[in-house]
């Protein structure tokens, strides 16, 4: 109930892609991944369970404001956000995207990417359709799964770049 009553966003969130990460908790932030450029982390707020975001750490609105190199590595989170979200949870497919600006969904003014896990049969876009909210799994459980599974994900992508 605490997660379907909550507020759509923390009051004291005026920059959260920027102040999360330096938090230095992860768990709390929803953090499963860092690489050098960017990260991923849960949507507080999802279409369905393990719902991730990629996000530069950099602040920016759009993908041309972005360096060579914060695009690669973005992309690379998008990437590993796949990976990880079908050895842990196992969906039938994905929706993947960015929303560019307010008139195309944009909540939040920095850059971030969406990683959806589908399953056959589940509830599509109800929070966007319907304004209904729906969690089969606590947040802090599916990120105790997402970041123990992209601990061993990162260690065999070490071990082959060898």
């Amino acid at each position: 109930m605490a997660y379907i009553e909550a507020p759509r966003y923390p009051a004291d969130a005026k920059r959260p892609f920027t102040d999360l990460p330096a938090l230095g908790d992860d768990r709390a932030a929803l953090i499963v991944h860092r690489s050098r450029r960017a990260y991923l982390m849960l949507n507080r707020f999802p279409y369905n369970p393990g719902h991730l975001l990629a996000i530069p750490f950099r602040e920016v609105t759009d993908l041309p404001e972005l360096t060579p190199a914060e695009r690669d590595d973005l992309m690379e989170e998008l990437v590993f956000g796949e990976r990880l979200l079908a050895a842990t949870l196992n969906p039938d497919g994905f929706n993947v995207g960015f929303n560019l600006g307010s008139a195309a969904g944009g909540s939040i003014k920095h850059l971030h990417g969406h990683i959806v896990p589908r399953w056959n049969g589940d509830n599509n876009f109800m929070p966007v359709i319907a304004e209904t909210r729906t969690l089969p799994q606590a947040l802090d459980a599916t990120w105790e799964r997402l970041n123990t599974a992209a601990g061993k994900l990162e260690k065999a992508k070490t071990r082959k770049k060898k």
